[in-house]
């Protein structure tokens, strides 16, 4: 090498240092941030990591390293589903706390926080709530007050240790629904109208003044044609400046982040763009789902190369676009991804027709995938002047 080059090599390698505001490495000492867990490398820019947590997964014995890994990897979990009503109360007026309470135990016990997933969705639903109403033993004003005993008593059994609550999830249709035209969808809003937004967002705010309360969606990383009529992320707007008008207690708002490698997606800039237009009505954001699926063609089962590395590569480049979004916006304040490993996935169950998976940043194996080392390499490399600490957000009485 000549010195020339030395020289330069040298230089990259100090800047390189100051970037991550670490020091060169002494001799006998070799500091190397790529093995280092996510959530140790979030932690200089104030960003939490987090994971949906799978309860049997996680009390598997046999599967010693699902909960080694959402132990050590992340600084925030979810529960994929043991905190949903029908999780939650199966029988009406009993509730079941054991699971989420244990996914509470297990946060505490490995220093994270914990998003509350969800309080209000029309979806999985108590059969006991749904049959009730269509046989119209439960009347709309006994509908609105079993709402409201649902929120009190969640949020008040986890009062304290709820960092962040989806108070309410997917209100808002899709332009291929029917009618096309944006609007609120699903059983509450067929039930008690767009006013229950409003009404949850207060009753979980008398039961916890602490806690962060977000609405949450999926397809609203991104402006479209900025017309509310079939731009999600517009109405969301729109629909969220409209509760803070009316004194809504709302602090924040999730962006799914379950994108597919078969679609179009965003580029960095447009996903940073909207989330700096929620930051301007004084919102904290935060990415609280992500996963990128693939279809799974007879190529891919094959283990055709040709088929397989386009997938992982267009796979990694989209975890990477909404992370490096979320760095670039202060108020971004975690990133969660919905699952880890695709020995665990939603995905396969969910999508068959065409089947699809590859979705998370582990394989089967618990091998980490080009989309983990690229996130690594978003937050290692990330710093000032474009990625600062993150700005907390205080909660709106």
């Amino acid at each position: 090498m000549t010195l020339r080059r030395w020289i330069a090599v040298g230089a990259v390698a100090v800047a390189t240092a100051a970037a991550l505001n670490v020091a060169p490495a002494a001799a006998g000492h070799r500091h190397d941030p790529a093995t280092q867990s996510l959530r140790d490398l979030a932690q200089r820019h104030g960003l939490y990591v987090g994971t949906a947590v799978d309860m049997a997964a996680l009390a598997n014995a046999a599967e010693p390293r699902y909960r080694e890994l959402a132990g050590s990897e992340f600084s925030t979990v979810t529960a994929e589903n043991v905190m949903k009503w029908e999780s939650l109360e199966p029988t009406r007026g009993t509730y079941n706390w054991g699971p989420a309470d244990e996914l509470v135990d297990f946060a505490r016990k490995n220093n994270q926080r914990v998003r509350g997933h969800v309080l209000v969705w029309h979806n999985q639903l108590p059969a006991w709530l749904t049959s009730g109403v269509a046989d119209g033993s439960i009347s709309k004003a006994e509908l609105r007050q079993i709402l409201r005993d649902h929120i009190t008593a969640v949020v008040t059994h986890f009062k304290g240790k709820i960092w962040q609550w989806d108070v309410v999830n997917e209100a808002v249709s899709d332009p291929w629904d029917t009618p096309s035209t944006l609007h609120y969808k699903g059983f509450w809003a067929q039930n008690l109208g767009p006013g229950y937004l409003a009404d949850a967002f207060r009753w979980a705010r008398a039961a916890d003044p602490k806690a962060l309360l977000f609405y949450n969606d999926y397809n609203i990383e991104a402006f479209g044609s900025g017309n509310p009529a079939d731009d999600k992320t517009q109405f969301v707007y729109d629909m969220v400046r409209d509760l803070q008008a009316k004194g809504v207690p709302i602090d924040g708002v999730g962006a799914q982040g379950h994108l597919g490698t078969q679609y179009g997606n965003f580029d960095t800039l447009q996903v940073l763009a909207a989330l700096r237009k929620f930051a301007g009505l004084g919102l904290a954001t935060a990415f609280t789902e992500v996963d990128v699926r693939s279809q799974i063609t007879d190529g891919v089962e094959a283990g055709d190369s040709a088929e397989i590395n386009p997938r992982l590569q267009a796979s990694a480049a989209n975890f990477s676009v909404l992370l490096k979004a979320c760095l670039a916006e202060r108020h971004c304040l975690s990133f969660t991804l919905w699952g880890f490993t695709d020995k665990h996935s939603w995905v396969p169950g969910a999508f068959s027709d065409p089947p699809e998976g590859l979705a998370t940043v582990y394989d089967e194996n618990y091998q980490p995938k080009r989309s983990y080392q690229e996130l690594k390499a978003d937050l290692i490399f990330a710093g000032p002047p474009y990625v600062l600490p993150r700005i907390p957000q205080r909660p709106r009485r």
